[in-house]
């Protein structure tokens, strides 16, 4: 089941180094790490059920402001 409260001990550093990590990348560039790193984390998480959770829920009208948390 896909966790919907926090689960991050530092949610704002954790936010910041993400938008750090695309200073200086172009459109595409960002685009291309965006894919890679959604990637990297879906293999971490490893549950397809889960996967396709989160997917629906990034796809719904944001009801939380937008971070996908609830």
């Amino acid at each position: 089941m896909l966790k919907r409260t926090s689960n991050l001990a530092r949610p704002d550093e954790v936010y910041n180094a993400i938008v750090d990590a695309h200073k200086g990348l172009d459109d595409e560039q960002a685009r291309a790490f965006d894919a890679r790193l959604i990637l990297l984390l879906a293999n971490h998480v490893g549950d397809e059920a889960v996967i396709r959770e989160a997917l629906a829920a990034a796809a719904a009208p944001a009801i939380d402001g937008g971070n996908g948390v609830v």
